[in-house]
């Protein structure tokens, strides 16, 4: 996205399962004061060529492996939303332990990581009539274009690779975090409860915030969380 060498801060973000750089393009105009980057995960838009990735974790630790070649010294925060939510906190978990300073994960979306269970059949039971359906449930793909085989033979191969890479994902015992986090949920999202959204508390010794917003899964579409994020300074 656009440099801004002189934004005091820096803001990664995160797609969803089967999303791209470009569900966040306008964040960029809106939130002035920052850098705004976003992630390209591989087998979609500029990486369609290369394969999907198949383990999150693994994913995760190539980002972070990028950012920490980066010797911009401005403070960074990460924003994910739904799959995202839970690359971010990988991402953040690698930066982390490697001594680069995180001054914020925004985690929006997504139930927290350690209530994710990995599941061995992931791999069977995301076929491509559980992947249209969940698409359906969650909203946020237009239905029409979601009844056009040539737009499902497209996004298919990468929307279910990221879907089974998802419902494999376990963490496992980790240290919390030091970093400060805000948990985001829509009011109507189907799959993600208050209650799942709040236990993000329990991966951070730092500051946490639970923010309860309107709309569904894909809340953030109509009405983007720029003021939360913009005014969340660093550390806090």
């Amino acid at each position: 996205m656009e440099p801004r060498p002189f934004a005091e801060r820096r803001l990664v973000c995160f797609p969803h399962a089967g999303g791209s750089p470009y569900f966040f393009r306008g964040w960029s105009k809106a939130l002035h004061e920052l850098e705004v980057h976003a992630v390209c995960y591989p087998g979609r838009a500029e990486r369609f060529g290369e394969p999907c990735a198949t383990e999150l974790a693994p994913m995760a630790q190539r980002i972070a492996a990028e950012l920490l070649t980066d010797d911009d010294p401005r403070p960074l925060a990460l924003f994910g939303h739904s799959m995202g939510a839970t690359v971010a906190y990988e991402v953040a978990r690698t930066l982390e332990a490697a001594g680069r300073t995180v001054h914020h994960l925004f985690a929006s979306g997504a139930r927290a990581p350690q209530l994710h269970v990995p599941d061995a059949a992931a791999a069977t039971v995301w076929d491509e009539a559980a992947v249209v359906r969940t698409l359906i449930e969650l909203g946020g793909t237009d239905p029409e274009l979601l009844g056009s085989r040539a737009f499902l033979d497209l996004v298919l191969p990468y929307i279910g690779a990221d879907f089974r890479m998802l419902a494999a994902y376990g963490r496992g015992p980790a240290e919390p975090l030091a970093c400060p986090v805000t948990a985001l949920v829509g009011t109507d999202d189907p799959r993600v409860t208050a209650d799942q959204t709040a236990a993000w508390r329990e991966v951070t010794r730092g500051r946490f915030q639970l923010r309860t917003l309107p709309g569904g899964h894909f809340y953030l579409e109509q009405d983007p969380p720029y003021e939360t994020v913009a005014g969340t300074r660093c550390g806090e």
